[in-house]
């Protein structure tokens, strides 16, 4: 397996530091809101990663950090009247409903930096002692000058940044690019006792912080969106390696950003769009389905028409799924004599397929490629098999849509699939006035069930008719 590494920026082949082990940390989301669909992005692709490398055998030990304690937070605890751990607590809440709904797997550990304090002073003291930090007023600033390799995941040059910078904007800080690892309490700032002051942590220290505390002082893949290559990662890099004196991370995977409308999504533009309100038009897992149909590296567009057409092709699997399962009840047991060949060339039809969507995989988590793969797994299905085809057949396609769908994440949830004995009533209605060629009362039918919730289907093996909610 091959992954694109930002620190080298090329692919470069993926073997983990032991045998059967991978240790990934992501970083979550900083909680004085609603999950967005930017954050969703992320989660949701390094959540295929995960699956995969499960699929492949390995114990992966996954973390994801919540940033609980931050100047957002903060500011708009103030708004409300409320604690600053009431907000936060209140939106981690709210994010494992959206996370769950969208099938994202539990991380193995969810640290949050107010839980973590005491690992962050010990980092910081670290720091200290070895002269990469030091104590203005009560305020701990790293030092980046003393990394000699700052800037070496996003090539960001200290030269450079010293050439833009014309006023220090902070008196204290020795050089205006030094950033802070623990701030002083000011006015009425949540605060924790240090050996510096009473105050917080700074954002870039949690994560080396918490990465060491649960993972050790050297990760084999390290998570996150673009925009977090620089500062946030790179501040991490510099904080963990001169601390712990080794590699920090061997693999930094970043996703692209999400657009909306073909413009950057920004709350200062004011074009984000919570999860669940996308999910009352959409459907959780056609969210889930639209990330993954672009390369995970690549800037996604998000629109109406971008999430119909996910909806759609959702659509499509489900329906040969459906199908599939409906025919099932119809199909020989054993293949009839004109069957055998052909059965036996789909079934080496299927083997192609299913290595065309793992070579995809394989290929810096192409999960766009992957998705192509089993479109031309369902049509093949499609195409080749009726109720002449054998049950070990359809069992052979479904089985490996369902494989593959697990990686994925998709396909996971039990389906509603019982009616009323009022609707059943409908649906024999509907199928007699067909046989009758009654079209005016099989259309008028259709959309009484329709109003109910119910979408009819009518293919070569008779009407299937399906909740409508099925594919949300």
């Amino acid at each position: 397996m091959q992954l694109y590494n930002t620190l080298i920026h090329s692919k470069e082949n993926f073997i983990p530091l032991e045998e059967n082990k991978v240790k990934i940390y992501i970083c979550g989301p900083t909680v004085y809101d609603f999950c967005h669909i930017g954050n969703a992005r992320p989660l949701i692709v390094f959540d295929v990663l995960r699956r995969y490398l499960e699929y492949k055998g390995y114990n992966v030990v996954y973390v994801q950090n919540f940033t609980d304690v931050d100047d957002k937070i903060i500011k708009k605890s103030i708004e409300l009247k409320k604690d600053f751990l009431e907000i936060s607590n209140f939106f981690i809440k709210e994010y494992f409903i959206d996370a769950d709904k969208l099938n994202i797997k539990r991380a193995n550990f969810y640290p949050r930096a107010s839980e973590n304090i005491e690992q962050i002073i010990n980092f910081i003291e670290i720091l200290i002692k070895k002269e990469y930090a030091y104590e203005v007023k009560g305020n701990v600033y790293f030092s980046a000058k003393k990394f000699n390799d700052y800037g070496k995941l996003s090539g960001q040059k200290l030269f450079e940044l010293e050439s833009g910078v014309r006023i220090k904007l902070n008196n204290e800080k020795r050089e205006a690019f030094d950033f802070a690892l623990w701030k002083a309490r000011k006015n009425s700032d949540p605060y924790w006792d240090s050996p510096w002051s009473e105050g917080r942590p700074g954002w870039h220290i949690e994560c080396s912080a918490m990465v060491k505390h649960y993972l050790g002082k050297t990760i084999d893949i390290h998570c996150g969106g673009q925009d977090l290559i620089f500062p946030h990662h790179e501040n991490e890099i510099a904080q963990s390696e001169c601390a712990n004196n080794q590699k920090f991370v061997r693999f930094w995977l970043h996703n692209g950003h999400v657009n909306i409308n073909n413009k950057k999504m920004s709350k200062s533009l004011g074009n984000t769009f919570a999860v669940r309100n996308v999910a009352k038009d959409f459907g959780y897992e056609t969210i889930r389905f639209f990330m993954l149909m672009s390369h995970y590296r690549s800037p996604l567009n998000f629109s109406v028409e971008a999430m119909n057409s996910a909806r759609l092709g959702l659509e499509r699997l489900y329906n040969c799924l459906e199908n599939l399962s409906f025919l099932s009840k119809k199909a020989c047991d054993n293949p009839c004599d004109n069957q055998s060949t052909l059965e036996k060339k789909l079934k080496k039809e299927i083997n192609i397929l299913e290595k065309k969507f793992f070579d995809n995989l394989n290929d810096d988590l192409n999960t766009a490629g992957s998705i192509s793969a089993l479109f031309d797994l369902i049509s093949t299905a499609n195409k080749n098999l009726n109720t002449y085809s054998s049950k070990s057949i359809i069992k052979y396609f479904v089985e490996s849509i369902r494989k593959i769908g697990k990686i994925l994440g998709i396909f996971d949830k039990e389906k509603k699939r019982n009616f009323s004995d009022e609707i059943k009533k409908m649906l024999d209605e509907r199928k007699e006035s067909k046989i009758n060629k009654n079209w005016v009362k099989s259309d008028d039918i259709r959309m009484r069930l329709e109003k109910l919730g119910i979408l009819i289907n009518d293919t070569p093996q008779g009407q299937h008719a399906v909740w409508k909610d099925f594919y949300e």
